[in-house]
């Protein structure tokens, strides 16, 4: 099953200073045909405007993956953490027996995120956060592991057992991905147009893949890619 949600058909709310659109159920959208994706709770699509952003809020037992498309976002936490994660970076953190954190675009222009929570394989886990950059030329033509509760080398840490993955694809070049059995996978593109065995899809729309062993991922055009892959 390879199911296309286009953009256009995602919740959305617009507050002003955050114009967020949510792939499954939040907040005040709700769905019941979306309420997530196996282990993937929350996909959340965010443009943050210049000098705003979200002030201090708790979380728990959630693993939180930021990958910042545009712009930067700069995170402080009730851990002591402090960090700026810029484009094509990811941030991480673990909520674990809880914490507090803010979310704040300090620069002059639109900051755009994809925000990603997926279920923790263990409740009343260790808090943890972490950051790092990922060159984009780094991953360019195949899947490289970003974030990973599996050993992935290079990824940063998350208390689950999935992994959240990313690559560029020049038009014309494609790329395999092969799941183990009792998996799924979801795909968005923050660039480009491309096709996932052959169905078409375009950047921002959600691509739900399940019993399907393999994908080919084939650009349209020069597209830039986003994949978990989580327990069903």
């Amino acid at each position: 099953m390879i199911d296309v949600r286009p953009f256009e058909t995602l919740g959305a709310a617009n507050h002003g200073w955050l114009d967020a659109h949510h792939h499954f159920s939040f907040a005040n959208y709700h769905d019941p045909r979306r309420m997530g994706w196996g282990a993937v709770r929350v996909w959340n699509d965010d443009i943050i405007a210049p000098r705003s952003g979200f002030p201090p809020h708790p979380h728990r037992d959630m693993e939180i993956i930021t990958y910042v498309r545009q712009g930067a976002i700069t995170h402080e936490d009730s851990m002591g953490n402090r960090g700026r994660t810029e484009a094509g970076d990811v941030q991480v953190m673990s909520a674990g027996t809880g914490v507090r954190h803010s979310e704040y675009n300090l620069e002059d222009e639109e900051t755009r995120i994809f925000q990603i929570w997926i279920l923790p394989e263990t409740l009343n886990a260790k808090p943890a956060w972490g950051a790092r950059p990922f060159p984009k030329g780094d991953r360019a033509g195949a899947f490289v592991p970003l974030a990973s509760g599996l050993g992935d080398d290079g990824a940063l840490p998350i208390q689950t057992p999935a992994r959240v993955l990313g690559a560029t694809l020049k038009a014309g070049t494609s790329t395999t991905y092969r799941f183990e059995d009792g998996r799924v996978g979801y795909l968005v593109g923050a660039e480009g147009k491309f096709r996932v065995n052959g169905t078409e899809a375009k950047a921002r729309d959600g691509v739900a893949i399940r019993d399907v062993p393999q994908v080919t991922i084939e650009a349209i055009e020069d597209s830039e890619l986003v994949l978990v892959d989580a327990v069903k």
